[in-house]
């Protein structure tokens, strides 16, 4: 499946409140909203400001879900990716997110590294990281909160640019000091 993204504005306001409040999003830390507050949110340019973007996700001739580009004034963006209930399970992370990284490192050329988060139980997402050539870089213990009021670990996972460009993946020893 070919994938692009359309640049999000302000005439895409109400279909991002209509996707956010129509779709389950389960390993998300924001997936409540207040009456209003996303509708304020969205409005107040949350998804297209100095430091983030969002695009709608296009599959051959569908929209898949949207995906924000956050920090884009650092050398490291990440992203906060969110794909429609039903194309969820179907195997196209992966090509999403190559291209989404093909993207960064093609109109943002001071990124060095391209990175993204998850739930350490969100399973599929963890293994569309790897299978897309992003590394494990951080375990952060307990610092994602659950809806059961349980801390989980966020897992951060990076790309490099070097390792894009080469299709290689640079690794480091996890155990580099012994104390």
């Amino acid at each position: 499946m070919k994938i692009s993204f359309t640049p999000m504005g302000p005439p895409d306001s109400d279909a991002i409140v209509e996707f956010l409040s129509t779709n389950n999003f389960p390993f998300h830390v924001r997936r409540d909203w207040k009456d209003g507050e996303l509708k304020q949110s969205v409005d107040d340019g949350r998804y297209w400001n100095e430091e983030s973007q969002g695009f709608w996700i296009d599959g051959d001739g569908q929209s898949l879900g949207m995906v924000v580009l956050e920090d884009l004034e650092d050398d490291t963006p990440m992203f906060d990716l969110r794909m429609a209930t039903s194309y969820r399970g179907q195997g196209l992370g992966v090509n999403v997110l190559k291209e989404l990284c093909a993207k960064v490192f093609t109109d943002y050329p001071e990124a060095l590294r391209f990175e993204g988060q998850t739930r350490e139980d969100n399973i599929a997402m963890r293994k569309t990281f790897l299978k897309a050539g992003f590394l494990k870089e951080a375990h952060y213990r307990m610092g994602w909160p659950a809806d059961d009021g349980k801390k989980l670990a966020s897992v951060a996972y990076a790309i490099l640019r070097q390792d894009w460009e080469s299709g290689e993946t640079t690794n480091f020893d996890w155990n580099d000091m012994e104390v």
